[in-house]
Order: structure tokens, then C-alpha cells, then sequence
């Protein structure tokens, strides 16, 4: 019996809305994958993200095109090889682990030869806005023990300082999302290392980077926006400290495993984040961050309703995904 893939465009509202230097939004709207083979179905999600050139329409177009070759039987290394990295393979390659995971009966982790999975203590957002607006935020999760804080103005230090004050016991990220300019850059590392971050993400845009080599790194400082896949890791090492890998970017489990490998061969700290998604997007990610150094993984949690069934999300906890989720 032949596959049968399908995908869908589905639409969850944020609790409230999510801001960050580039804008802000109140929908996250996801492509899923669903690839069915005899009485199985395997599931993968993604989020396609315009500041990489993307849209729905774009990674739907791009899931149709590799269509007959997934429903041939492609596997997940075929997939890497043959699709670029971004959204659209992450969807494909996520329904392609799901499906062997419920084809062989084994879990994923026990496919991807890692250890069975724990859980993760992940980061929750503190969107951009005013500083009190910011210190309201923090001040209503300062019981969490890790924070992602989203700046990239001109002046964050008011809001770095609005924050830390709020949640004082607190382990903090902060994500400048490339809002940062050579001329403030030194001012806001001060200010980050006077308020104790625990690290700084993107502070500059990509392409930029090079400027890091010349700027004394009080906090260790992540790249994001600047590294996608694999091959990118050689030429940030010695400009970051880490590295945020997100399957979105990476283009599903597959490349983001050989990209956790190659950053820690090069010592570079291993950060695992996500786009603004549901628990189908998160459960990959949660395997992937077993050991990570850094995880952010709140997606569902920043909206209105998530899927059914979901991730269990306890205090600052994510758990791995059940079979009936995904893998």
C-alpha cells in the first residue's frame, strides 16, 4: 500500500499578542504534514516565517512539489539531501519520524538512538513593550525559572533593568532579534551584565557578525537568526557562544541531530527554541533539547488553546510528547 500525504493550514489565536522587534502578531497560523500509510499516520508542523522568505503559500508549494517522492517512499535522509533547509522540510521530515515511530511500533527517541527523555525546565516569553508593561509581565511569572525577554531598541536598558527588578530570582535570556546596532552594542552588553543575563540572542543582524570579534562579551551571546543548518556553524565559531537551534530553520529532526553534534564539537553552547506554534511543533524539539544548555520551548503556552491532545506543561517543566501526540 502506497502513502497518502495531506496537509492542512490551521490557525490558533495567541493570548493576547506576541511582540517583538520586527512587530507583532495575535494568530499563529501553522502548515501541518500528515503522511498515512496502511492504518498509520505520522504528523508534522511548521511555522513559515517571513523574515526567511516565507509564506503558507510558499511552504505549502514547496510540500506539494516533493508530493510524489514522499508518497514514493522517501526516506528522511533522501528528504535532507533533496529539500532546502526551512519550514516546509521540517513538516515532512517531523510526519516522516512520526510515521516510522507508529509503522515499527518503537518511539522515536529509541529510532533516533537517544536516551529516553525527561523533562525540560523551558523558558517563557516576555513579550516587547514599555518597560512597566514589561515589568508587569515578568513580575506576574517572576515564580518561572527561566525567562526569554524580547527586546532590540534603540535603548533597552531601562527595560532589562524593569525586568530583572521584577523577577530577581529569575534566570533571564534576552532576544534582541537583530535590533541591536554596531553603536549601542556595548551599552546594552553592560547593561545585560549589570542585571545578570544569563545570555543574549542575535544581537545584531545577520550578516553582522563579524563585529562581535571586536566587542568584549560580558554575557555569552547566542547566534539565531544568523545560523540555520549545519554548514553555518564553522564560520560563528569564535563570534558566539551558542548557538539556537530551531527545526523550523534546520528543516526538521534530522539536520537539527547533526547540527547539535557539530556545534558541540566546535564548543559551542546548545540552545533549542521554537517559532510560536503548537504542542505537534514543540514534540520534536523536546527530544532534541534533552541536554541542551538552553531550551525555549513555550510555543503552546503563549496561546489561547493548543491541540488536543498536547504537551504537559508543569511550573517551569515541558514533558516529553505521549505516542498519541507524536513519535
Amino acid at each position: 500500500m502506497p502513502r497518502f500525504m495531506k496537509t492542512a493550514v490551521e490557525h490558533f489565536p495567541i493570548a493576547g499578542s506576541f511582540t517583538i522587534s520586527r512587530g507583532s502578531k495575535t494568530t499563529a497560523s501553522v502548515v501541518t504534514c500528515r503522511l498515512s500509510h496502511d492504518v498509520s499516520t505520522g504528523a508534522g508542523e511548521c511555522v513559515p516565517y517571513a523574515r526567511y522568505g516565507e509564506t503558507i503559500d510558499s511552504v505549502l508549494a514547496e510540500i506539494e512539489a516533493i508530493r510524489p517522492r514522499v508518497e514514493a517512499g522517501i526516506d528522511r535522509e533522501e528528504l535532507r539531501q533533496t529539500m532546502k533547509a526551512g519550514a516546509a522540510r521540517n513538516a515532512v521530515d517531523c510526519a516522516l519520524w512520526d510515521l516510522e515511530a507508529k509503522l515499527s511500533g518503537k518511539r522515536a527517541f529509541i529510532l533516533a538512538n537517544l536516551a529516553e527523555p525527561g523533562p525540560l525546565t523551558t523558558a517563557y516569553t516576555i513579550s516587547l513593550g514599555e518597560p512597566e508593561t514589561m515589568a508587569a509581565q515578568a513580575e506576574q511569572y517572576a515564580h518561572r525559572a527561566l525567562l526569554k525577554v524580547k527586546v532590540g531598541t534603540a535603548d533597552d536598558a531601562s527595560r532589562i533593568r524593569a525586568v530583572r527588578a521584577a523577577a530577581p530570582a529569575s534566570a533571564i535570556i534576552l532576544d534582541a532579534n537583530e535590533g541591536w546596532t554596531e553603536d549601542n552594542l556595548a551599552y546594552h552588553f553592560a547593561a545585560c551584565a549589570e542585571s545578570g543575563v544569563s545570555l543574549i540572542e542575535q544581537p545584531l543582524p545577520a550578516g553582522k557578525d563579524g563585529l562581535l570579534a571586536s566587542v568584549p562579551r560580558p554575557v555569552p551571546v547566542c547566534a539565531d537568526e544568523s545560523v540555520h543548518k549545519t554548514g553555518d556553524l564553522p564560520k560563528l565559531a569564535g563570534l558566539y557562544d551558542a548557538v539556537n537551534i530551531k527545526l523550523d530553520k534546520t528543516g526538521g529532526l534530522t539536520e537539527a541531530l547533526r547540527m547539535r553534534d557539530a556545534a558541540r564539537a566546535l564548543n559551542l553552547k546548545i540552545m533549542v527554541g521554537c517559532m510560536v506554534g503548537t504542542s505537534l511543533g514543540m514534540a520534536p524539539a523536546v527530544l532534541l533539547a534533552q541536554g541542551a544548555d538552553f531550551v525555549d520551548l513555550d510555543g503552546p503556552l503563549l496561546l489561547a488553546r493548543d491541540r488536543e491532545p498536547g504537551l504537559r506543561y508543569e511550573a517551569s517543566l515541558v514533558f516529553p510528547p505521549l505516542p498519541d501526540l507524536w513519535g
